[in-house]
């Protein structure tokens, strides 16, 4: 082996230089930062969505023709799929309530129990929840599709305020129709809850509604319903609002389907326990 084969040899290839901590931290300081400011400037843009739409609203003229049309799409058309969720969650109710009481000997409690589980949460935030999954989703995929294809464009170039015609329309249909849902949805959930009892140990629909409702006032049943409509304007807000942002063609069309669902529902679970907290310092 000759001294310059040697010499190769015992050159080491040198490592890549390793990124310093300081580098690191600053990197992820930056992407958190990132994430903070993209937090805050959606909910800005929020709020100047907002006002928009408040400041159509309020100005004729009024979009009659196509609020009435959104009337039938939230509302007749969500009524199968909330009363079947109302009476599985009646039946549910019905069932786990009678288990544990049967337990502790108050089996005479639970009509009430079950009549007052539904009225006061099980209904609304299940009304919420069913219509932030279908409405949301399609009011926005819907705006989605016109904004990536300019049909919102062609819109406001005709002279027509396309936040009165397509988003006001539909938050003031979700603000109406959300407590008229929830009644339906509470109907249907007591109405199962009498059939579950009824199959386990007979009693009459007459004797089970005297004794759900033996007790209850009249504000122990209108706060909760009308806590909806607050459900009804954050589903209708947030879903017109991802919808008419939307960009990137047919992927943005179902990434602002998919986080209206998620953002919706997620909003009025937090909107459900702020609320519940009011209700209860307001009307307890």
């Amino acid at each position: 082996m000759t001294p310059s084969e040697a010499a190769g040899k015992d050159e080491t290839i040198p490592s890549p230089p390793s990124r310093n901590f300081l580098e690191v931290i600053g990197t992820s300081a930056g992407s958190v930062s990132e994430r903070i400011n993209e937090f805050f400037e959606w909910f800005g843009n929020l709020a100047i969505f907002s006002w928009q739409v408040l400041r159509a609203a309020v100005t004729p003229p009024f979009e009659f023709r196509e609020f009435y049309r959104q009337l039938d799409e939230v509302g007749s058309k969500s009524l199968p799929l909330i009363a079947l969720a109302g009476g599985a969650i009646g039946v549910v109710l019905s069932l786990e309530t009678r288990y544990s009481l049967v337990r502790f000997g108050a089996k005479s409690l639970l009509p009430s129990g079950v009549v007052y589980a539904i009225i006061h949460e099980s209904g609304p935030i299940i009304t919420g929840l069913v219509v932030s999954g279908r409405v949301g989703a399609g009011i926005g995929a819907e705006l989605a599709s016109m904004k990536v294809s300019e049909q919102i464009d062609a819109i406001e170039t005709s002279a027509v305020n396309p936040y009165r015609l397509l988003a006001a329309t539909r938050i003031l249909a979700c603000i109406l129709m959300l407590p008229l849902l929830t009644l339906a949805g509470d109907f249907c959930g007591i109405l199962m809850g009498w059939v579950a009892q009824t199959l386990a140990d007979p009693i009459s629909l007459a004797n089970f509604i005297n004794a759900g409702f033996k007790g209850t006032k009249f504000s122990d049943f209108l706060p909760p319903t009308l806590k909806t409509s607050v459900f009804g304007l954050i589903i209708g807000l947030i879903a017109c609002f991802q919808g008419m942002r939307t960009t990137g063609g047919a992927e943005g069309v179902g990434r602002a389907a998919t986080s209206a669902v998620v953002l919706s529902s997620l909003f009025v679970i937090l909107a459900d326990v702020v609320l519940v907290k009011l209700i209860l310092l307001l009307f307890s």
